[in-house]
Parts: C-alpha cells; structure tokens; sequence
C-alpha cells in the first residue's frame, strides 16, 4: 500500500547506527497521501507521494 501509484516510490531499508557504532534495521517510509485525482475525465482515489503531487505529475479532482 505504501507505494505511489506515479512513481512507485516505497520504502527503504538500512541499518541505525548508534553512537557506540551498533547497528540494527532502519526503515524509511515515504511520505505517502490518498488522494482523488482525475484520471481521464473521471475522479479516481490513489495513494500518491508529495514529491508527485508538488511536481504537478497528477491533478486532484
């Protein structure tokens, strides 16, 4: 679900490292919004990223 439907960016994944240098699993979500967007004349609910919606790539019904 955490995918945009534009660009499909989803999650990463790395390691946290603390200051005494020990490591475990990070994850990064991106910053994912629903939101209705017109798609061919009709209005259509999809999940996509800001970066998306900022460029202007999808226009919101």
């Amino acid at each position: 679900m955490a995918k945009c439907a534009i660009c499909e960016k989803a999650a990463h994944f790395g390691n946290a490292v603390s200051h005494s240098h020990r490591r475990s699993n990070k994850m990064w979500k991106s910053n994912i919004k629903s939101v209705r967007v017109n798609v061919n004349g009709n209005s259509k609910k999809m999940y996509v990223c800001t970066s998306c919606l900022k460029s202007g790539l999808v226009e919101r019904a």
